[in-house]
């Protein structure tokens, strides 16, 4: 890429989202153009606060703006304080002063507002709850024609859900909003739990970082990574041989910059969005004939079902190791 690529990253940070941003903001191919934030590992609220200050100890001024605040249909969840801790990162034991301010737009209509004003330019990167990217739809029906590209965290095919048997986090949060993005024929890559519970990132990573760069923004990074690391090791004896957490939300912008990295199935994806099945990503393997209602003409989403892990955490460990950050 010799241009950088323009993106807005709709997050809810969270500690996966923190490693995604600083990846972004360090990649020279990536150009963050704006921060939408939304409930999901933190409250909305939460979301915005860690975006401005994330953004601001690494010395960059980003618009961010707040967006939803509730699922459109199920009543809304509880952060999960014990996977990303109370603040969404790590519990911090204290914060420097900051001085940046959101962007007074909601996050949906910042969305629209960007791609209207840099048509077929921006690429939009989700890894939380879809309802800022949803309502940005129902402000702007064109918005598919006005965004160069979607890629989502979220999802899963073949992997079991992590938040039940069948549904990952991001689309059982909202899954409503979820069934209206994957069908609105933009183009759409999905990377899922199929390939995020493949890329085991280990915490010695992050210390390395952050002794390498001397930074809050590193140290804060490996402080939120070490909670989460925790929470990861305690349930799965894998990630414990390894003390570390899977990649999740950073697979998102890999696959945007090293699309070579991952194996892509295409077919269209519909949510379930009641019922035992609430927020499962199903997926339309085979080109057969479907009499049931709600599979003709909708639109084919890219889904990541393989990944080079290895070369993932390389890169994400040259990325976030180069020389990035003020001094």
């Amino acid at each position: 890429m010799s241009t950088p690529t323009k993106v807005i990253f709709d997050t809810d940070p969270g500690v996966d989202d923190a490693m995604a941003l600083y990846f972004a903001l360090a990649h020279p191919a990536i150009d963050v153009v704006g921060i939408t934030t939304t409930f999901g590992n933190v409250t909305v609220e939460q979301a915005a606060t860690n975006a401005l200050y994330l953004t601001a100890i690494a010395g960059k001024t980003i618009p961010v703006t707040k967006g939803v605040a509730t699922p459109w249909v199920k009543p809304g969840e509880a952060p999960p304080a014990f996977i990303h801790g109370a603040d969404g990162l790590g519990n911090l034991a204290s914060r420097v002063a900051t001085s940046n301010q959101l962007d007074p737009r909601s996050s949906a209509q910042f969305i629209v507002d960007m791609a209207r004003a840099h048509p077929g330019e921006i690429t939009l990167v989700a890894v939380g709850p879809l309802g800022n990217l949803s309502l940005a739809l129902k402000l702007e029906p064109q918005l598919p024609k006005l965004l160069k590209e979607v890629i989502l965290m979220a999802g899963t095919v073949v992997e079991p859900g992590n938040v039940s048997p069948v549904a990952e986090a991001n689309v059982w949060n909202d899954p409503h909003a979820a069934d209206h993005v994957f069908t609105a024929g933009w183009k759409l890559t999905m990377v899922g739990l199929d390939v995020t519970h493949r890329v085991i990132v280990p915490l010695a990573m992050f210390k390395k970082i952050a002794d390498k760069q001397k930074h809050i923004a590193t140290d804060v990074l490996h402080h939120a990574v070490s909670f989460y690391a925790d929470f990861y090791s305690g349930i799965y004896p894998h990630v414990a041989k390894i003390h570390g957490c899977f990649g999740h939300d950073v697979l998102a912008f890999i696959y945007l910059v090293n699309p070579e990295l991952f194996v892509i199935e295409s077919g269209a994806i519909r949510v379930a969005t009641e019922g035992i099945a609430n927020g499962q990503t199903m997926m339309k393997r085979k080109d057969i004939f479907h009499p049931q209602a709600g599979w003709a003409d909708k639109p084919a989403t890219q889904v990541c079902m393989q990944v080079q892990a290895e070369a993932c955490n390389t890169l994400l460990e040259e990325v976030l190791m180069s020389d990035w950050l003020p001094r």
